[in-house]
């Protein structure tokens, strides 16, 4: 069983998402804690609900970067985590903490990188940019976080349609529920062993070559 490590800082609707794909037997994997860089989010008490350990580390609160990201290492590490899933996470994680869980890191985003993204493009920025520069489809991203912002293997990708009468509230409306299907696909083909990473590539291994 893939024992998960989530980390929030806001509604935590992609965390609910992986616990109804656990909770239906899809994904064979655990939520064994979570960690919100922020106070008094939902994601909170989404983790509550299912008796998943839960605790707050904020940045401001420490004096360096590396003493904060040292805080979330250990708590990781003490609940032997194998995968780390950004979801809503908003900081930027620095080489430290990269190289500490090096190939053992995933994030969605909502566009289709390498477009809209990187530095400064999250939530409805990423949307509001897309309707600005006119294109006609987006999606959603999941891959596996390097030492850059945006910049590691795409696992999966999937299109989104950009209406004429969307505004960036609909667009990203319909994102998120792309959002929801695509990560938890993402995180099983990691739990079954079939990703395999080649420099900027990730293949999918099917289930005969494993």
């Amino acid at each position: 069983m893939l024992r998960l490590g989530v980390l929030v800082s806001g509604s935590g609707s992609n965390l609910q998402s992986i616990l109804d794909n656990i909770k239906s037997g899809y994904l064979p994997a655990e939520v064994v804690v979570v960690i919100s860089s922020k106070a008094g989010v939902y994601a909170l008490e989404r983790a509550k609900k299912h008796n998943i350990p839960a605790t707050v580390v904020i940045p401001k609160k420490y004096k360096t970067r590396e003493e904060y990201e040292d805080e979330l290492i250990k708590t990781l590490n003490s609940y032997n985590v194998d995968l780390v899933i950004l979801a809503g996470y908003i900081r930027v994680l620095s080489p430290y903490f990269v190289r500490a869980f090096q190939g053992k890191i995933m994030n969605i985003h909502p566009a289709l990188i390498p477009s809209f993204c990187g530095e400064g493009y999250y939530g409805e920025k990423v949307h509001r940019a897309v309707m600005d520069y006119g294109v006609k489809v987006t999606g959603v991203t999941v891959h596996f976080v390097d030492e850059g912002a945006d910049t590691g293997p795409i696992i999966l990708q999937r299109t989104v349609p950009v209406m004429d009468d969307d505004t960036p509230e609909t667009l990203a409306a319909r994102v998120l529920e792309e959002e929801h299907r695509i990560y938890p696909d993402a995180i099983k083909l990691y739990a079954e062993g079939r990703l395999q990473i080649s420099g900027r590539t990730v293949k999918i291994i099917s289930k005969e070559e494993i």
